[in-house]
């Protein structure tokens, strides 16, 4: 008999479902459904109904099961990913009070100024919860929901996150892992215990909602009756501690040592490393997360990837195989035409008025290939200033491992590995979370049987890289990027007042 394990992986767009044999860690069945937004609502208001996520996830995990050929016997264990931050408010019999606001709600920008004026300023505000307070965390929603909602936030029972409540859906019980907890903003995150002074600021009994803390490693519980039913599984089935869609990310991808770095190139970026020590940024713009293996995962956010080059495709009619190519024939440098990328403004570095830019446009840079080749590199020397950040705190990259449409670019790849001065490289598995998710059930499972288990044994073992898909830095190619990116970092720090200008021109029209 096979030893199967489930990875949940509950996202904005969809919810996803894999069946992993643990003796290999080929995936053997799959399942999807998707879903969207809430509509209607104000403007900066993103929403979904939690009993969404869950009726997804029970067709995706029946759907993979089917395709596995599964019976309910052979399934020992699920781990479920969930998307950060989103606020899921609970009554005292369980019940869900209202939709739940997601991390890109962002509505909340009032009760972020005024917890970070409760706790002393931005300063003091990274002391107590080692990251700023910002709207896609969840503390400010439980602020909002507490100005905006009273009567719901009287209701208040327990808070939990996206993949807290799969887990409840599950088990029945209600817990929060260090990961993911470390992303509402409420947690002490080198202590891995709740912020006493964050709760404060926002309701002193708001602590009596907070539910306890557990270990990426433990268990949250056994198959339901009903829930085991429901699915066509066994109450014998283990459900790991889960985490949130970074955290099992970066399992998925095996970052569980420190040198691995994982970038994700879609609409936006992120790139996050393991460490075996809290890393806390000063200025905020790190955020300082613990991962689901109980280490840490310093992370940062751009906002502008894909959207660019997608801008630039669109623009000249071009398919994905066209643009590589007109890009490919451009040299390194796009014979100085730069790209600044603040399409939507910009998380990291912070700057929200911000606009795309184009700089150095004349008569031999205006071509095709050049807009094309300058995005890739723009957004790529955009991310590379979190990746200087995270030098500055002590986080080194020895290798890159990308995710996302970026990643699966040649030309892209090259830049890369050029700009960001270390080895890139792609993964056999493309679903980092979901198939994350899983290998965390397996390191739960053994753990609990054995006590014996390895996360980094298990990832070492099941992570592949794709050795046709190497890319290695070009020392020549790493001379002129060093020059380019330095022009970027003045064009962006000269131009903010310019920005916030710009911006105050819009808002009058």
């Amino acid at each position: 008999m096979r030893d199967l394990y489930i990875g949940i992986d509950s996202g904005t767009q969809s919810t996803k479902a894999l069946v992993v044999d643990a003796k290999n860690g080929k995936v053997l069945g799959t399942g999807q459904r998707g879903y969207g937004f809430i509509k209607g609502l104000p403007t900066g208001a993103k929403e979904q109904h939690p009993e969404t996520w869950k009726k997804a996830a029970a067709y995706a995990i029946r759907a993979s099961l089917k395709e596995a050929k599964a019976s309910a016997a052979e399934v020992k264990g699920i781990g479920v990913s969930g998307q950060q931050h989103g606020f899921v408010p609970l009554d005292k019999r369980g019940e869900v009070i209202r939709a739940a606001k997601l991390w890109c709600d962002t509505t909340t920008g009032a009760q972020c100024d005024a917890i970070t004026k409760k706790l002393g300023g931005l300063k003091k505000t990274i002391r107590h919860v080692g990251n700023a307070m910002l709207p896609g965390f969840t503390a400010p929603k439980i602020a909002w929901l507490k100005k905006h909602e009273p009567k719901n936030y009287r209701n208040l029972a327990t808070v939990l996150l996206p993949h807290d409540y799969l887990n409840h859906w599950l088990t029945g019980n209600a817990v929060m892992e260090y990961g993911d907890a470390s992303g509402t903003a409420l947690m002490d995150v080198a202590k891995r215990r709740w912020a006493a002074a964050a709760i404060n600021a926002i309701d002193p009994n708001l602590a009596n909602a907070l539910p306890p803390l557990i270990s990426s490693d433990q268990p949250v519980g056994n198959l339901t009756a009903a829930t085991a039913k429901a699915l066509g599984l066994s109450t014998e089935t283990v459900v790991s501690a889960g985490g949130g869609d970074n955290m099992m990310g970066a399992i998925g991808t095996g970052n569980t040592k420190p040198g691995i770095v994982t970038a994700s190139f879609g609409t936006s970026g992120t790139i996050y490393a393991c460490s075996a020590k809290p890393v806390i940024d000063p200025h905020g713009e790190i955020a300082a997360f613990c991962d689901s293996t109980n280490r840490w995962l310093p992370l940062l956010c751009t906002m502008n990837v894909t959207v660019a080059t997608e801008m630039v495709r669109e623009h000249y009619g071009m398919t994905h195989i066209q643009y590589e190519k007109e890009a490919s024939k451009i040299r390194p440098g796009s014979e100085g035409l730069v790209l600044l990328p603040y399409l939507e403004g910009e998380r990291t570095p912070s700057v929200p008025n911000g606009t795309g830019v184009w700089f150095g446009v004349n008569t031999r840079n205006n071509k095709r290939g050049h807009f094309a080749r300058a995005a890739m590199e723009g957004v790529t020397m955009g991310m590379n200033y979190g990746l200087r950040r995270l030098a500055n705190l002590g986080v080194k990259a020895r290798q890159i491992r990308v995710t996302g449409g970026g990643a699966n670019s040649k030309v892209w790849r090259q830049i890369m590995a050029d700009i960001f001065n270390a080895e890139v490289v792609t993964l056999s598995v493309s679903e980092g979370a979901a198939y994350g998710a899983a290998i965390q059930a397996m390191w739960c499972v053994g753990r609990t049987q054995s006590g014996k288990s390895s996360i980094e044994e298990l990832t070492d073992r099941f992570v592949k890289i794709n050795k046709s898909q190497i890319s290695r830095p070009n020392p020549e190619n790493m001379r002129v990027y060093k020059e380019f990116n330095s022009i970027q970092d003045s064009l962006s720090n000269s131009l903010r007042a310019v920005f916030d200008s710009h911006r105050g021109l819009l808002v009058c029209e």
